[in-house]
């Protein structure tokens, strides 16, 4: 059994030319198993609770001098909901004020295909991590900005399933 530990403090934080903090984040998401044990094409999105338990949102923090935005978006998932993946393709970039001091910040959103949820993770004391269907996520979400990241995953998600359901077609014809 290994034991992580969350990273604290902002002496390795990465600030852009305007003097916003950047912080990135991704979404977890799964494909949903049948109950014969295939796996469905139906996916759900992992969210968690704010430290405070108050709200909920994808995990996301501070991308630090010494990774990349992919590495930051990896490990505030381990950190935060206890899951690991793949990083996939990034979602986009956002400006954003802090509801909480007004302070402006550049946010950068990966999907995560999960892989393994971990028994145990760094912050599974101050959060709590639940599957749900998008719609759902989509209306306890409580940032605008994770919210748009949400859309670009859902409509990245089912074009590659409308292409894949072009492809079996198109075989079937040949």
């Amino acid at each position: 059994m290994v034991c992580f530990v969350s990273r604290t403090g902002r002496h390795l934080q990465r600030y852009d030319d305007l003097g916003r903090r950047q912080v990135v984040g991704c979404i977890p998401y799964r494909y949903k198993c049948c109950s014969d044990g295939s796996i469905s094409d139906d996916w759900e999105v992992l969210v968690i609770s704010s430290q405070k338990g108050h709200k909920m949102m994808f995990p996301k923090g501070g991308w630090e001098i010494d990774e990349s935005r992919e590495e930051a978006a990896l490990r505030e998932s381990l950190e935060e909901a206890g899951v690991l993946g793949n990083v996939e393709c990034e979602l986009g970039k956002w400006d954003f004020i802090s509801k909480r001091n007004g302070t402006f910040y550049e946010g950068f959103m990966f999907p995560l295909f999960v892989k393994e949820e971990l028994d145990f993770w760094p912050e599974q004391n101050v959060r709590q991590r639940t599957w749900m269907n998008v719609k759902e996520a989509r209306d306890v979400c409580q940032h605008w900005w994770m919210k748009e990241a949400l859309d670009i995953l859902v409509e990245r998600l089912n074009s590659l399933h409308q292409h894949k359901e072009q492809s079996i077609s198109i075989c079937a014809i040949i």
